[in-house]
């Protein structure tokens, strides 16, 4: 068994390599088939302590396929490229955040994954 090395990890799938561009699709596309409500929110940082992340726009409540949160993604992703950015599922009959993944890290570089 392998120790995995000691890095900075981050919420949901953080110990699995990046998500491509497919696989960010395919898990935008779980959360409307679900019924969860997807939203996008942005942060500076992303530390265990930092509980409050701030909504890009109000949670995309008629949201029916998976370009419309992705074109969200990519606007809040020009605006705030120097921030971290994940997409949350609200689950509407439990009335709480569900799921979440980091889509975007700051100073990323380009080629593979987290680039919406």
């Amino acid at each position: 068994m392998q120790t995995l090395p000691k890095e900075r990890r981050f919420e949901t799938l953080s110990y699995l390599p990046p998500l491509t561009d497919v696989q960010i699709t395919k898990q935008v596309q779980y959360i409307l088939n679900q019924g969860y409500i997807p939203a996008v929110e942005f942060n500076e940082q992303s530390e265990p302590t930092e509980f409050y992340w701030t909504m890009w726009k109000l949670p995309l409540f008629n949201a029916r396929s998976t370009q419309e949160v992705l074109g969200e993604v990519q606007q809040c992703r020009s605006q705030y490229g120097n921030c971290y950015i994940r997409v949350v599922g609200f689950d509407n009959i439990k009335q709480c955040q569900v799921l979440s993944f980091i889509v975007h890290k700051p100073n990323q570089q380009s080629g593979g994954g987290y680039r919406y």
